[in-house]
């Protein structure tokens, strides 16, 4: 599955007034929104269930995370509001919905890879909790999944399903208990410390938890705790609320 028209961002393109197409309207993709905390696996989950369904993926972290990047290139302290929105202001910024080939850019440098530096995780905070910042950018993830020329959308991140598309026909919260996401964030980094990245987890979950709250699921919301299950039973769990709720499991 490739993404036809890869899709570019410039803050000054994000319109007050955009609205997305109606939802079940011939030219809306479906959206699936994944909310929940650092380490659940919202990103390899998502990714995993946007293939079994043949969907595009939107990774919404990743934007805030080119962002604080970009920030970060020209030298702004990201604790600077005033500056994060005087940089913000020529943030041109690209990503692919196609769950095979992967890309984040930022102008003409490709920061897929770097995007994931601990001193930009570091960072993230800092930009995600700009309010103008994030209005700007919810629209933009609306604008990039009302356009996108495919069936449906899973999409994932912070506040996904209360505050960017909490109309969308299939919402989840994917959490697990503290200790497991920390046990699982360590797993991946397995070029860091495990008690610094739990460091860093529980204290990016606090600095997130100040501006929206991915612990508590939204009326509507279904909950998939994935705290006693493996990679591939969360992804079944998954696709069963998305099978109950739109009896589109793999692709039906």
């Amino acid at each position: 599955m490739t993404d036809p028209t890869p899709a570019l961002f410039r803050p000054g393109l994000a319109a007050p007034g955009f609205a997305a197409p109606a939802e079940g309207s011939a030219s809306a993709p479906v959206i699936v929104a994944i909310d929940g905390p650092a380490g659940s696996g919202k990103s390899s989950v998502s990714k995993a269930t946007a293939a079994r369904l043949g969907y595009g993926f939107l990774d919404t972290g990743a934007a805030y995370r080119a962002l604080a990047w970009h920030a970060l290139e020209h030298g702004v302290d990201t604790s600077d509001s005033t500056a994060v929105l005087e940089v913000f202001g020529d943030f041109d910024y690209a990503i692919s919905l196609d769950t095979t080939d992967r890309w984040v850019r930022v102008g003409g440098v490709d920061v897929t890879t770097a995007i994931r530096e601990p001193r930009v995780t570091d960072a993230v905070s800092g930009v995600a909790r700009v309010g103008a910042v994030r209005q700007a950018v919810n629209q933009l993830f609306r604008r990039l999944v009302a356009s996108a020329a495919l069936r449906g959308v899973v999409v994932e991140g912070r506040d996904i399903t209360t505050v960017v598309f909490p109309d969308a026909p299939v919402r989840i919260l994917l959490t697990a208990a503290p200790e497991v996401r920390a046990a699982r964030r360590s797993a991946e980094l397995t070029d860091q410390d495990a008690a610094k990245v739990a460091a860093a987890l529980h204290k990016r979950d606090a600095a997130d938890s100040t501006v929206v709250d991915f612990l508590t699921a939204a009326e509507g919301v279904e909950v998939v705790d994935s705290t006693h299950l493996d990679f591939e039973q969360t992804v079944d769990a998954v696709l069963n609320v998305v099978d109950s709720t739109m009896g589109a499991r793999d692709g039906r």
